[in-house]
């Protein structure tokens, strides 16, 4: 039966929040909250993601675009973070995540944009990019919660998090909504810029799992709690999607949903800089291609989530 209040609910009313709001502020002095690890205080100096002890907020609205578990049709409420841990040379948010368009954001500040979108009727407040900024996150959340929030928080990430951070979000997190980018290590690094990002990824996936299971939907069809996996076509089978799919099907959940998105196209570095094979839209036949991967593995299309293939 799908969850009827929301995670972080429960831990307000247990009196646990300020411990968990002290602890993600000492994490920030000896950052470990996403896979970088890089172990700086950030509430002296920025970490490689370019961003110190307080969010950056590109924008903030209920989203009619994304999953059909999330959009229903109030729309899911997306907090846009800017900067990000990762240097995706396709960007194609490269302002927001790369350029770091966005204002600086108090906790009680973020607090009142999340109170805001539930009060414009969306289902759930939609976090994305938010691995480099947990603690803001716990902090904001607790304050929302005290006044009255109370839809469910979708974790929306590019599946590059620690361990370390995702514990910090164990009860408060409802929605887990990774990426899955790649399967092979020195692809990541090529196009990515990102080191170990295979290992790093299934480990953190395995842990939102863990925290939250199977994707679970109210009457509406409307996702209440749960994981659901993305992952985005790139041209030549760069993003390792049999792998990616065996893995979810015989090593995590046989009920794992997830997108199989087929909109790649060159934008950033890899239209400025043409970088081959990054510097056209995928074919047709490598969306299908991909498709008949997940459906060889076990997957089906769930007619009425839309783009959405679930594991049968």
């Amino acid at each position: 039966m799908p969850h009827l209040e929301p995670a972080y609910r429960r831990l307000l009313h247990e009196g646990g929040f300020p411990d968990r709001v002290r602890a993600a502020r000492i994490a920030l002095q000896d950052c470990d909250l996403c896979a970088w690890d890089c172990h700086v205080d950030r509430t002296q100096k920025i970490g490689f993601c370019r961003t110190g002890a307080q969010a950056i907020v590109s924008s903030a609205f209920p989203h009619r675009g994304e999953e059909n578990p999330l959009t229903g049709a109030r729309g899911s409420g997306t907090i846009f973070f800017a900067q990000c841990n990762l240097r995706c040379q396709f960007c194609q948010n490269y302002e927001i995540s790369q350029e770091g368009e966005g204002r600086i954001t108090s906790a009680e500040e973020l607090a009142g944009l999340m109170l805001r979108l539930q009060a414009a009727g969306c289902h759930n407040i939609n976090f994305v990019s938010p691995s480099h900024v947990i603690p803001p996150i716990i902090a904001a959340t607790h304050l929302a919660a005290e006044a009255g929030l109370r839809i469910p928080l979708v974790y929306n990430s590019g599946g590059y998090d620690s361990l370390a951070g995702l514990r910090l979000l164990d009860g408060i997190i409802d929605i887990y909504m990774p990426d899955m980018k790649y399967a092979d290590p020195v692809l990541a690094q090529r196009y990515s810029k990102i080191p170990d990002y295979p290992a790093h990824n299934q480990a953190a996936v395995r842990e939102m799992h863990r925290q939250v299971g199977d994707l679970q939907l109210d009457g509406e069809g409307i996702a209440t709690r749960g994981l659901l996996v993305r992952h985005l076509v790139l041209p030549e089978g760069i993003a390792g999607t049999e792998a990616i799919v065996r893995f979810l099907a015989e090593e995590l959940s046989p009920n794992t949903y997830i997108n199989v998105m087929g909109q790649y196209h060159p934008a950033w570095r890899a239209r400025e800089r043409d970088i081959v094979p990054l510097n056209r839209p995928i074919t047709r036949h490598e969306l299908e291609e991909a498709t008949a991967i997940a459906r060889q593995a076990g997957l089906r299309l769930d007619e009425h989530q839309g783009n959405l293939w679930r594991w049968s």
